[in-house]
């Protein structure tokens, strides 16, 4: 008999792993590579990069919110929200709704097309926003995960 509650788990983690990965690889190497380019070099690189990467990030958050919104569910866990003592789930559905903004609103109908349709101006000062964009996101992706697993094991 297979226990949902456990499989649901190990999806929300793979899932985490494969979205805040992919976020460590964009800011840490992806993006300080491509601040070496000239701006018609890494446009077209980094869109590439883009298309192929951001459908995988999307499907990652979605199991992220559905594999959380069940264990939420099976384990009636909705009353931590009510409880200061799990501070870290706040940040996690916090950190959740940030990325999810960016990734289904913000991305696609701002930055990428204003990225695309700036491709012959853009500068170095449009990499380094977001470059400190990237690198503020990936530090609360990962306190949040840090939370996440220190406090579910009672560390809070």
């Amino acid at each position: 008999m297979i226990d949902w509650g456990i499989l649901a788990r190990a999806i929300h983690v793979v899932a985490v792993v494969v979205w805040i990965g992919g976020v460590w690889l964009v800011t840490t190497v992806l993006l300080p590579v491509m601040k070496l380019k000239r701006p018609e070099e890494w446009i077209g690189e980094f869109d590439a990069i883009e298309q192929r990467f951001a459908p995988q990030v999307r499907i990652a958050a979605l199991l992220v919110l559905l594999s959380g919104l069940y264990m939420l569910y099976a384990y009636d866990l909705w009353d931590r929200f009510a409880d200061l003592r799990y501070w870290w789930m706040h940040l996690m559905v916090g950190v959740w709704l940030l990325f999810a903004v960016l990734l289904f609103v913000v991305e696609p109908l701002i930055i990428g097309g204003a990225i695309r349709s700036h491709a012959a101006t853009a500068s170095a000062a449009m990499l380094t926003r977001m470059l400190w964009m990237h690198r503020v996101l990936l530090t609360l992706a990962l306190l949040a995960v840090f939370a996440a697993v220190a406090g579910s094991q009672g560390l809070f």
